[in-house]
């Protein structure tokens, strides 16, 4: 089987750390069957003229080609309209890649649109130029915000349902696919993997030191993108709410993202006690959360977080919003669930967390989740239930 996977949610020499999941996922996949990745670049006129002041005009450096975890991987432009082409943004970027994608008719047996608009949208106009089935893969913000918008939700209506399979991280997910005319017999559930060999419960003083942090008092964790959507401020003010009381505890921040400077700025305005580090390269992440006590996404919306997977392996309970997948794995034992956008909520959670004694080996045994390995095997699966339903389709 030769998969073509369509998805401006992969990493790139200019972003190398962005979506990770895709990209292990993908490599993993590549075992089972061919693989090749567009991993597309927005592009609009006169993008490199602002390219000091613009992150999308950042990514014209990004080469057409490159190599990722073996990977063959290209990068097509496709034409952007920031702000204002939300409406339309679906069959443009169908339209911007369709030159590219007109070469592989008769090399590829089944497109694999990863984001569910534009990418899952384009995914079912190309698949059929190249007379092969479309599967979309659904991963969170796609449905949960983007399907939500009145373009994207009549362009999903048309598209999703003429997909041959749907695959959806989190049960959620898979119910808002059905509420959009997906036949529930043709959405799979492919969670997300985690590398177990790295996300395990370790020594928490050898890791502070490998951080160079102090071995004494709690470390709250945050892991993610800096910026509102994500609960980044929220957290800075729950915690600043309750710095005074928890003297012993201080909160962490390990993320890049668009409003990165005016959160540090915050915390440096409400707490001593807040430290915003920035990005952090993956590898370094699990020593991250070996080094915290808890930790806590208190995001807006999501599919299903693997920082948050990655936190109960590691033996760490969590703290995080009641959004999404993340109530189907964060129980009574495992964390605190909390409504989002209330950070009094969000504050009490987060004290009451503080001062819970736990077993991080009974933490990480109770999570139940595939290696990647597992993960890919479920979608190619999948991606096999979508060629052969097609077959009897034609048959028939």
């Amino acid at each position: 089987m030769r998969v073509l996977i369509l998805t401006k949610i992969f990493p790139n020499a200019v972003e190398p750390l962005s979506s990770p999941f895709n990209r292990r996922q993908f490599a993993a996949l590549a075992r089972y069957c061919e693989v090749e990745v567009l991993a597309t670049i927005p592009w609009f006129p006169g993008a490199a003229a602002v390219r000091r002041w613009s992150d999308v005009a950042k990514l014209a450096e990004v080469p057409r080609s490159e190599c990722i975890d073996g990977l063959r991987v290209h990068h097509p432009r496709f034409v952007s309209l920031p702000k204002i082409g939300r409406a339309v943004a679906g069959p443009l970027y169908a339209a911007s890649l369709a030159p590219t994608a007109l070469r592989y008719r008769g090399r590829v047996d089944i497109v694999l649109g990863s984001w569910a608009y534009p990418d899952g949208f384009a995914a079912v106009v190309l698949a059929d130029m190249l007379d092969v089935p479309a599967v979309i893969k659904l991963h969170g913000s796609d449905m949960n915000v983007v399907a939500r918008l009145p373009g994207p939700a009549r362009a999903l209506r048309w598209a999703l349902p003429r997909a041959e399979r749907v695959v959806a991280v989190s049960r959620p997910l898979a119910e808002a696919a059905a509420e959009l005319g997906v036949a529930r017999e043709r959405i799979d559930l492919v969670p997300n993997g985690i590398d177990r060999t790295k996300f395990a419960p370790r020594d928490r003083a050898q890791a502070r030191a490998a951080l160079g942090l102090p071995n004494d008092g709690k470390i709250v964790l945050y892991v993610g993108h800096i910026k509102t959507t994500k609960g980044a401020f929220d957290v800075v003010r729950a915690f600043a709410s309750i710095a005074a009381r928890t003297p012993d505890a201080r909160l962490v921040l390990v993320g890049g993202g668009p409003e990165l400077a005016a959160c540090r700025e915050e915390a440096r305005r409400l707490s001593p006690s807040i430290t915003v580090v920035g990005a952090e390269p993956h590898d370094r992440i699990p020593l991250w959360l070996a080094a915290c006590d808890l930790l806590t996404l208190p995001s807006w919306n999501e599919g299903m977080p693997n920082v948050v997977l990655e936190a109960l392996a590691s033996g760490r309970r969590v703290v995080a919003s009641r959004v999404g997948g993340i109530p189907d794995v964060v129980t009574e034992e495992l964390g605190v669930l909390v409504p989002p956008r209330d950070v009094n909520a969000l504050a009490r959670a987060l004290e009451r967390a503080l001062a819970t004694d736990y077993d991080p080996g009974s933490i990480s045994a109770a999570l139940e989740r595939p290696d990647w390995d597992g993960s890919a095997r479920l979608l190619h699966e999948s991606l096999l239930s979508a060629l052969a339903g097609r077959a009897t389709r034609e048959a028939a």
